[in-house]
């Protein structure tokens, strides 16, 4: 077992074990669940490569012959 004291503050320090066990680091968040078991700690921590793809670019790419057609209507201008 291990243990962990509250600060006045209503602050705890996370063991170190626990924080291994956990896989957080400084600056990470944790969550804190009830469940009928009892109070459960999880990490909150989200790897950024997961979030690839979520969103979608707002422009699209510009083809050689669009840039081309850029260029030619600025030179007439």
């Amino acid at each position: 077992m291990t243990k962990a004291k509250i600060t006045s503050k209503g602050q705890i320090t996370i063991p170190k074990r626990i924080r291994d066990l956990l896989g957080v680091h400084p600056g990470d968040q944790v969550v804190f669940r009830s469940t009928e078991a009892g109070i459960v700690v999880e990490a909150s921590t989200i790897d950024p490569l997961s979030l690839k793809g979520v969103l979608k670019p707002r422009i699209k790419g510009v083809s050689v012959a669009g840039m081309k057609d850029v260029i030619r209507r600025r030179k007439r201008a």
